[in-house]
């Protein structure tokens, strides 16, 4: 059995990225009606930031050379790192629980959220590695930050989590559906790229889709 982990991070209750990555995961139950699916809305439900103690628990992860969820729980030695440990813990499992991890995010000021930096801040540990586990990033731009736009340089989104899933959790397959220049919904100086939007837009729930049916 399939388990889908679907996470929402933008401030918006009515996003771009949120409509896509519903896209994707109505057509992935569709597509796998025995599966599992778990779903978590992070700026409706923000994890805290990481704290001392659990800096305090990495470092006893580095210690040990190796990480193994498993060990967690034996790591913990005073109160106050058994407190992170149950922040964290329910996260963690979330995530090694997952086969496919959805994350629909907006760039903010070319990078992430907060809200989703934050929680990968308390799922990462040193040396570990997410196997099997496959991950899809549907997102909303403001702007065009595609190859060859005169801002592609400044995409720090895809960049960031692209590297972030290569190197702390070797998965080098991360796949991205970006529904470009969305601010010509609102901003009267990009009103002229409307329909570029909406071609980007459309193409986009279709990918998300059609991606949904091959995971």
């Amino acid at each position: 059995m399939s388990t889908l982990l679907h996470l929402d991070a933008s401030a918006r209750r009515r996003s771009i990225s949120r409509e896509l990555s519903a896209e994707f995961a109505a057509a992935w139950r569709a597509g796998n009606p025995n599966g599992e699916y778990l779903y978590r809305d992070l700026a409706a439900r923000p994890v805290p930031f990481v704290d001392e103690p659990w800096t305090e628990l990495c470092d006893a992860v580095l210690a040990r050379g190796a990480f193994d969820p498993a060990d967690l729980d034996g790591l913990a030695t005073t109160p106050a790192q058994t407190a992170a440990l149950a922040v964290l813990r329910p996260l963690l499992d979330e995530v090694l629980a997952a086969d496919v991890i959805l994350i629909g995010t907006p760039m903010y000021n070319y990078s992430i959220p907060a809200v989703l930096k934050a929680w990968l801040d308390q799922i990462t540990f040193p040396r570990m590695s997410l196997g099997h586990r496959r991950f899809v990033v549907t997102s909303a731009r403001g702007g065009s930050y595609s190859p060859g736009a005169p801002k592609a340089a400044f995409d720090y989104q895809e960049r960031y989590l692209r590297d972030f899933f290569a190197g702390h959790f070797a998965v080098t397959d991360t796949v991205f559906v970006h529904a470009e220049l969305a601010n010509s919904r609102q901003d009267p100086a990009l009103a002229d790229r409307r329909a570029e939007h909406d071609d980007s837009y459309a193409k986009a729930i279709e990918t998300a889709r059609s991606l949904a049916a091959q995971y």
